[in-house]
């Protein structure tokens, strides 16, 4: 499996380095200022280091530099936007590459470029349901202080699994059986439990 991680800060530092350590090989890197490639894979171990010594990804000796219009166009497997919103675009969707595409941003790909993923055949892992793994987390750390139940890392990272295969199992369910896709399924599934949530506490009639 190859990857491509466009961000390198909280979210695409680990990304990379967890999908690393998995045997996925990642071949394209990208931070604000710049980007780095290399087809037989980049050390991610050594990238993170250069990144924490010059504060930037480009520089680093074990990558070529890509220049941005570029960098979303390599080829891979899956295709990570962590950078920031709406930079897969109606623009460049047409030249991405990848298979898959997990949206470790916050709204990294626009309404048009989503349609045009989805009719290429691409698969989108939305935000919605692809970075949630963030906050999920934060309200295990909120019951740990609200409850004074303690957990290890090895719990969190279990129930943080658990939790993540859960609610893409649900959302694959749904999108096969309404024909949707994995984001619009993901929104019904999150409308319904807010509005469930609403409906139980009263809060309307």
């Amino acid at each position: 499996c190859t990857a491509v991680v466009q961000g390198f800060g909280n979210v695409g530092a680990v990304t990379a380095q967890t999908l690393a350590a998995a045997g996925a090989r990642v071949v394209g890197v990208a931070d604000v200022h710049g980007a780095v490639h290399a087809p037989e894979g980049l050390d991610i171990q050594a990238l993170t280091a250069h990144v924490a010594r010059t504060g930037r990804v480009p520089g680093f000796a074990g990558g070529r530099p890509v220049d941005a219009a570029a960098f979303l166009a390599l080829p891979c497997d899956v295709l990570v936007p962590a950078a920031g919103g709406g930079m897969i675009t109606a623009a460049n969707a047409g030249r991405i590459q990848a298979s898959l595409v997990a949206e470790g941003a916050n709204g990294p790909t626009t309404p048009e470029a989503d349609d045009l993923l989805h009719a290429r055949g691409i698969t989108v892992l939305p935000d919605i349901l692809c970075n949630a793994g963030g906050v999920f987390v934060s309200y295990l750390e909120y019951t740990q202080e609200t409850q004074q139940e303690q957990m290890t890392e090895a719990e969190v990272l279990h129930r943080l699994a658990e939790r993540m295969r859960d609610r893409y199992g649900h959302v694959r369910q749904t999108a096969l059986e309404r024909r949707l896709s994995l984001r619009q399924a993901a929104l019904l599934l999150s409308i319904r439990s807010v509005a469930a949530a609403v409906m139980a506490r009263g809060l309307l009639p």
